[in-house]
């Protein structure tokens, strides 16, 4: 499974990007992309050090929520596991 992560775009110099999200910063290749669509303050899904889709900051937002939720679900799970000294699948 591959995972992509919602990025905006802080700095962009020639094809190359610096990207941030939830405070961690990435340097990010745009080449996959049309560099004529891309701004500072544009939102792109990063994966494996690359830009592949420009989003909108709706979706970013919308995608790093669920990611939140995600989060607490496992810590979760990882406390009753804890707790039952069993293993929840």
């Amino acid at each position: 499974m591959c995972l992509s992560i919602p990025s905006r775009i802080d700095a962009i110099e020639g094809d190359m990007a610096q990207c941030s999200v939830g405070g961690a910063e990435y340097t990010a290749s745009l080449q996959m992309l049309d560099l004529n669509e891309l701004q500072v303050g544009d939102y792109v899904l990063l994966h494996t050090g690359f830009a592949i889709q420009k989003i909108s900051k709706e979706e970013a937002e919308e995608t790093l929520k669920l990611f939140d939720e995600f989060s607490e679900f496992n810590e979760m799970l990882d406390q009753e596991e804890k707790e039952t000294g069993e293993r929840i699948a």
